[in-house]
């Protein structure tokens, strides 16, 4: 089996399965938005609110959905100082506001949330609800209800929805969405989009949600064509999407959570995300390593690195723990492994030593191939296609062509992550991380012998994409 260190979830192999996510960029300024001056008025009193979102940044104000009429008119959901907030404006002034004491930080997980208004309610704190998860918050910093029978600022058939902008053009949403509903006229419960899994009942899975009674106004984005991410499958007006490409469309989702490198192993690195965490860049400015949000004990596991730019001493390899210095390089522990760029494609391990395989140097725009064998405790490297060190990650135990590792059980953690490191501080490096869920256009998309992720080239025979799916497998 596998070990996820981290909040990631996944729901179970049966039920309703959802393909398809949208990777919204924040550096590329990434939205979608719709004139709802096409529609008619709907139900200004009643409406839910179903996202799933996977967080890419944290500690930023940035914008899940904002339907504006116009500047002091408008009703958003949004996460400022990692709290969720649920605002409405009307006249200026707010007509609701809540504020989450609970913190939203985790970018390895996928959180649902659902939000639902009914100012008919005659309970006062009834009139909006935020579900997260399946469970119900109730713990709040701000908590400024609507008043009865009081019409908020959506489905009114005049302005504009914005999914990851603020209307103005700021504070862009860095992250993945999934399965993204609006319903006019009806505050649906929360199980009416989501379940616990019956095996795993802490596990909160979604539901297929197109039996439900949309509205006038409302819409469902599921993200599953990759030409039109904004298009409505319930039928109504599609979105425009803005500074969205097919390659943002992501097989990561709520029901198969892929790896991503991980944000948060990153103070003593200093580097700058991005692409969903699968982009990395690094200024040259610490000799030192990030790693991933999968951390594994078992199993063979398959990820290409495609690299973008590259300096003498740059290394693509696989950590055991987290660094714990600006000066700590991969290789330079004695539990982590880095192939290295500028030296005859050697690998470092073990404080530093040369382990004497025999790979090449690597450059602009090659993928590198990386192989792990825990079962044998192997470690493969490739370039555009090919074995270096004429290696066969296929030989388990004779490990021809590998290099061999300290058997993860022997680790002070139990596990490894994948990881990219800078050695000697003048250098830099952009790499961009394939576990199944590229940030870049393949030329041909190879999945692994489960049917999950898409390489550049075939992942050898028994070794899996890093996805939630494959964790529990033995890799064979």
């Amino acid at each position: 089996m596998a070990c996820l260190i981290g909040g990631a979830n996944s729901a179970a192999d049966t039920g309703f399965e959802v393909a398809n996510s949208c990777r919204f960029n924040d550096g590329d300024s990434a939205s979608m938005s719709r004139d709802q001056s096409a529609n008619s008025a709907g139900t200004t009193t009643k409406g839910t609110l179903s996202v799933w979102v996977k967080l890419s940044a944290v500690g930023t104000e940035q914008i899940i959905y904002e339907r504006q009429t116009d500047t002091s008119n408008l009703f958003k959901i949004f996460l400022e100082d990692d709290n969720l907030r649920v605002a409405a404006l009307t006249g200026g002034s707010y007509a609701m506001f809540y504020v989450t004491n609970r913190v939203f930080r985790d970018p390895s997980a996928w959180y649902h949330i659902v939000v639902r208004i009914d100012s008919t309610d005659a309970t006062a704190g009834d009139r909006q609800q935020i579900w997260i998860n399946g469970v119900r918050e109730t713990s709040f910093s701000t908590s400024t209800s609507a008043t009865e029978d009081a019409s908020q600022q959506i489905n009114t058939g005049t302005g504009n929805d914005y999914i990851g902008v603020r209307a103005t053009g700021s504070n862009y949403f860095d992250g993945y969405m999934a399965e993204f509903v609006w319903i006019d006229g009806t505050s649906y419960p929360a199980t009416s989009f989501g379940e616990f899994d019956e095996d795993s009942p802490t596990i909160w899975k979604p539901k297929d949600v197109s039996g439900l009674t949309f509205g006038t106004n409302g819409f469902y984005l599921d993200f599953e064509d990759s030409s039109n991410l904004g298009n409505d499958k319930n039928g109504g007006t599609d979105f425009t999407e803005a500074n969205l490409a097919a390659t943002d469309q992501s097989s990561d989702s709520p029901t198969n959570n892929f790896c991503t490198l991980n944000p948060l192993d990153n103070y003593y690195a200093g580097s700058t995300f991005s692409e969903g965490n699968c982009k990395v860049v690094t200024s040259g400015g610490n000799d030192t390593y990030n790693t991933s949000t999968f951390w594994l004990s078992a199993g063979k596991w398959y990820w290409e690195i495609k690299v973008g730019t590259t300096s003498t001493n740059d290394l693509i390899g696989i950590a055991s723990s987290s660094t714990n210095s600006t000066s700590l390089h991969l290789g330079e522990n004695t539990f982590g492994y880095g192939y290295r760029n500028g030296g005859a494609g050697d690998v470092r391990y073990n404080n530093g030593a040369v382990s004497g395989w025999s790979g090449t140097d690597y450059g602009n725009g090659d993928i590198i191939m990386v192989a792990l064998d825990l079962t044998n405790s192997k470690l493969y490297f490739g370039v555009d296609g090919t074995w270096d060190n004429s290696g066969d990650p296929t030989s388990g135990s004779t490990g021809t062509g590998a290099v061999s590792i300290v058997a993860v059980g022997s680790t002070p953690n139990g596990v490894y992550s994948p990881a990219v490191s800078e050695w000697h501080n003048s250098n830099s490096f952009t790499y961009e991380a394939n576990f199944g869920n590229p940030p870049y256009a393949n030329s041909s998309d190879a999945a692994d012998a489960n049917g999950y992720g898409a390489f550049e080239y075939a992942p050898p025979s028994g070794y899996l994409a890093l996805c939630t799916k494959n964790l529990g497998s033995d890799g064979g």
